[in-house]
């Protein structure tokens, strides 16, 4: 496949995306053809660990790839989107819950579909151009593929501000927040992946790995807290007009672009699989508003403003300021028949 190249090279699983000008996006055939590798790996005594990275220097994985969505879905065809994120989840737990040691290197970009693949991964590495986010609340959706998972874990309410503003973050700070592990500077890359072919020993990112250059979101964590703690997005947006701070400013300004049912949903989400620390429970939570998003949602309209017309005018369905509860609660109901499983055929 011209997207992604999948190999055994000495002792490794070699997992490595090659469509750069489309930033990596992750395409639904990808998707797939990564867990077929996982399973192929699983009981491989040939391959000792995985190692995933990327073409290109903009993007280690920025995002799934939208435009077949949003086709699929402007033509009433929602059994589409609804296969591809039950599939892509799957991968995701498998990924998440892989039996070797899996690394993984995020240079540029790595957002959306690419945090569902590099940061489930037992070695997560970064380097100087890393900028890892959870956008989706821009486009109507909420922030899924697991990464839900490393929100409801970040210290504080840091996943909170991160899913509800879809800041990104650079190296210091994505390791801070739990989407990565390692710093590296990314010239020693190269050289680091051949030995781990060569001897399939994932201890040598350990002895390799620096100190990341300092973040930003340390010096936030107090005011970060403070905003962010609240158990509704209305809770959280009258903390922060209520604070004359230049974060709560940013922070407001940051919301005010986004869907309020996707960030409303995204933080219950949140709060749930906090009490659970689960990663299927995550994706379980998750996949109940994927699967109602397109004919109930923002996110055709999000991505429509975004992506299609680029007039970044997106009319959201409820105002900032008047998200009603029912709106969450009919988004994040059980699905029934239609829950997901994370068994493959299903």
């Amino acid at each position: 496949m011209s997207d992604i190249n999948i190999r055994k090279v000495g002792k490794t699983g070699r997992i490595t995306f090659t469509r750069p000008k489309a930033l990596n996006a992750m395409s639904y055939k990808m998707c797939t053809a990564i867990e077929d590798a996982l399973d192929a790996w699983e009981n491989d005594d040939d391959v000792a660990m995985i190692v995933v990275d990327a073409e290109g220097e903009k993007a280690f994985c920025a995002g799934g790839d939208i435009a077949e969505l949003y086709e699929t879905g402007t033509a009433n065809n929602f059994a589409f989107g609804q296969t591809f994120w039950a599939d892509e989840y799957r991968m995701n737990a498998k990924m998440f819950e892989f039996g070797k040691p899996v690394a993984s290197f995020m240079q540029g970009f790595t957002m959306g579909g690419g945090v569902g693949v590099g940061c489930h991964c037992s070695h997560r590495v970064v380097g100087n151009s890393s900028q890892i986010a959870m956008p989706e609340c821009g486009i109507g959706l909420v922030p899924d593929v697991g990464g839900s998972h490393i929100l409801a874990t970040a210290p504080g309410r840091l996943g909170e501000y991160l899913g509800l503003t879809a800041a990104r973050l650079g190296a210091a700070d994505a390791i801070l927040a739990g989407f990565a592990d390692y710093f590296l500077p990314e010239g020693n890359w190269p050289d680091l992946i051949t030995q781990l072919e060569a001897t399939g020993d994932w201890t040598l990112i350990d002895t390799a790995a620096q100190t990341a250059p300092n973040g930003t979101l340390e010096t936030q964590q107090t005011e970060i807290d403070a905003n962010f703690g609240g158990e509704s997005l209305t809770d959280i947006v009258n903390a922060l007009k209520a604070s004359d701070s230049d974060f709560a400013r940013d922070a407001l300004k940051k919301l005010s672009r986004n869907s309020p049912l996707a960030m409303g949903c995204a933080l219950e989400i949140i709060h749930r699989v906090r009490a659970t620390e689960s990663i299927r429970a995550a994706l379980e939570q998750e996949y109940r508003f994927t699967y109602r998003a397109m004919e109930h949602g923002d996110f055709l309209e999000g991505i429509r403003a975004q992506i299609i017309d680029k007039d970044r005018n997106p009319q959201w369905k409820h105002d900032l300021n008047a998200l009603p509860a029912v709106a969450v609660s009919q988004m994040l109901m059980p699905l029934g028949d239609a829950t997901l499983t994370f068994e493959k055929g299903d």
